[in-house]
């Protein structure tokens, strides 16, 4: 395990959306070089950049056709290299998005085996044995090609599904994860690895993560075996390298893949899912719910009940529980695949669910702009990207033209900022010492004061009753005790911890507390404390 995940905080970059240096309306890597100090600033000491390779942009850079070349948009290979070593001097990581699972249909290695003849690629993609021939249960192209063949699909009908066989082959023409063919695709997936290991990359977030064997089993016997055999090539080669995995399994992503971390993602009813959005409680038609944990009408009584902590915690400890000696789970503000949480919470809800995901374990990331309340923008699809659009519009940095983002005319903006007057800028909350920019910088500062509040501190409930407040939880570590208190309501509440504080490190709203051994809080509305 490296050991610099222990203190990590990520920000996550959408490269093409987050600083244009050359005013053709796109971000690039000088970009995010000169934003650098606003990263460290901030209290974020490592970059995840979304896909940065060559590729025709079906997929918003999802749908690779280099794996080795960076897209012309962002640069060089070279201005990336010098991204890595800048980033480091700064004490900053840069993990890159690894895209294993499918290729754009441009990639070389696609063109090749889509040829009638035999060569090196023909089995590096999975293709039938006839051109009529489908594939059971998943999704295939016929027509496009002159090999008298149809071939699978990963996601879009851009990406044909790369070749790791298939758990237990049923037909010719479908290879077992130990065939040539499949392990020749491993073999390319651990050089593509190596070589931006080489340039100074410090690992990567991968897509798509329990993609790769076909037809696996319930825990993903097949896939896993491949991640452990790739964790071994970097325990062994590169031992300081990091991988993180959209599967939001951990018991199966950390504890049988071998990944470091695993997101927890917004997953219809699971336990983020019931902090932000709560689609179970609200019937699941995309709006925001009155029953999420953060959301203060959460907690207004009416025929649907409450929000209520333990939904939460009973997703989140058993999982915690099973995974804490293997790896982390990782919370994010939001990311590129969901609505900003601005969409569902205001600044004073935010800057209350700030404090607890950023106080809890595990290493936490932050996507670009949600430290300062961007809202999600309702914009038709661009790039493939459909209702996720509008959580990838341009960073917000000042006044200027297009709010800082480029000085290129506003047709050619990868997408429009936000037209409001009142558009949050991270100038105008830098500026403001009462910023939710300010709350998340105070909670990350404490968070590498202490260790305690580090990714392996140990996390123990200390109040969490069903459908009431406050949530109470303390962090360990070492010695030190640090206690987290949360009332997200309108109302005030009171409750006592059955522990004692001596002081109070960090404060959202109205807070007070009695000393002694048994520790009463007073917590006003929408208020958090973070005590000592």
């Amino acid at each position: 395990m490296p050991a610099w995940l222990k203190d990590a905080v990520f920000y996550e970059i959408y490269p093409q959306s987050f600083r244009d240096t050359n005013g053709d309306g796109i971000g690039d890597f000088p970009g995010i070089i000169e934003k650098l100090g606003y990263i460290r600033e901030l209290g974020c000491n490592a970059l995840w950049i979304n896909p940065c390779y060559d590729s025709p942009f079906k997929d918003a850079g999802y749908d690779v056709r280099d794996y080795k070349k960076v897209a012309a948009r962002y640069g060089t290979n070279e201005d990336l290299v010098r991204l890595f070593k800048e980033a480091h001097a700064m004490g900053i990581r840069v993990l890159l998005d690894l895209v294993p699972g499918h290729t754009s249909e441009e990639h070389p290695w696609f063109r090749e085996s889509q040829k009638s003849d035999d060569n090196e690629y023909a089995g590096r993609y999975i293709w039938t044995d006839g051109w009529l021939a489908g594939t059971p249960g998943h999704p295939y192209i016929a027509g496009e090609s002159i090999r008298p063949a149809c071939y699978m699909l990963n996601f879009f009908k851009c990406q044909p599904a790369l070749n790791y066989g298939f758990l237990h082959p049923v037909y010719g023409w479908q290879s077992s994860t130990d065939s040539p063919e499949a392990q020749a695709t491993v073999e390319a997936m651990k050089d593509v690895m190596r070589f931006w290991l080489d340039q100074g990359c410090d690992g990567f977030r991968v897509d798509m993560a329990d993609s790769l064997v076909k037809d696996d089993d319930e825990r993903k016997s097949g896939t896993c075996a491949i991640w452990r055999g790739i964790r071994a090539m970097l325990d062994r080669d590169y031992p300081e390298a990091a991988l993180i995995s959209e599967w939001s399994n951990p018991e199966l992503s950390l504890g049988s893949a071998g990944f470091h971390m695993d997101f927890y993602l917004d997953h219809r009813g699971n336990g983020y899912n019931l902090l932000f959005r709560d689609y179970e409680n609200h019937g699941g038609d995309g709006t925001a719910s009155d029953h999420s944990f953060f959301r203060e009408k959460g907690h207004t009584t009416d025929a649907n009940g409450k929000a209520d902590i333990r939904r939460f915690l009973d997703d989140y400890l058993p999982k915690l529980a099973a995974t804490k000696d293997r790896g982390y789970i990782s919370f994010i503000s939001c990311n590129h695949d969901t609505r900003r949480p601005r969409w569902s919470l205001d600044e004073r809800e935010l800057k209350v669910a700030y404090t607890c995901l950023y106080t809890l374990p595990g290493v936490p990331f932050v996507y670009y702009g949600d430290e300062i309340g961007m809202r999600y923008q309702p914009l038709p699809t661009h790039e493939g990207g459909y209702d996720r659009t509008g959580s990838r519009t341009p960073m917000q940095w000042g006044s200027g033209k297009n709010l800082g983002f480029s000085d290129a005319d506003a047709g050619l903006l990868y997408l429009p900022v936000d037209p409001s007057p009142d558009a949050p800028t991270a100038e105008k909350a830098m500026a403001d010492a009462d910023s939710l920019y300010h709350t998340l910088k105070r909670v990350l500062a404490l968070r590498h004061a202490h260790k305690a509040l580090q990714a392996d501190g140990e996390f123990r409930v200390l109040v969490a009753e069903k459908e009431q407040l406050p949530f109470v939880y303390a962090r360990e570590e070492g010695g030190e005790r640090i206690v987290v208190a949360l009332n997200p309501s309108a109302d005030r509440v009171q409750g006592e911890i059955g522990e004692a504080v001596t002081n109070q490190l960090f404060a959202v709203g109205d807070v007070s507390w009695t000393a002694g051994d048994n520790t009463t809080l007073d917590l006003g509305p929408q208020s958090a404390a973070i005590l000592i």
